[in-house]
């Protein structure tokens, strides 16, 4: 059962690092070719979205929740 619950969480980490690998790859195309060239959709606009929906008006509190959240992922591995 250790070995099963071992697995599964290393293709969690997998998928994210997909996820997060994703998400910057879209960034840059972003910054290079412009809005919605790589997803059809504004991926920094959307990060944007999701900070200000987290953090609430000014948007500050959801960037430092997002920055405490990636360091528990980043220590994690």
């Amino acid at each position: 059962m250790k070995d099963v619950i071992s697995q599964v969480h290393e293709w969690i980490k997998l998928v994210s690092q997909v996820g997060v690998g994703l998400i910057a790859l879209g960034v840059v195309v972003e910054i290079v070719f412009g809005k919605g060239a790589i997803f059809g959709q504004s991926v920094i606009q959307n990060l944007s979205q999701i900070v200000s929906d987290i953090g609430g008006e000014n948007g500050f509190v959801g960037l430092v929740a997002i920055l405490l959240i990636l360091a528990i992922f980043q220590r994690t591995r």
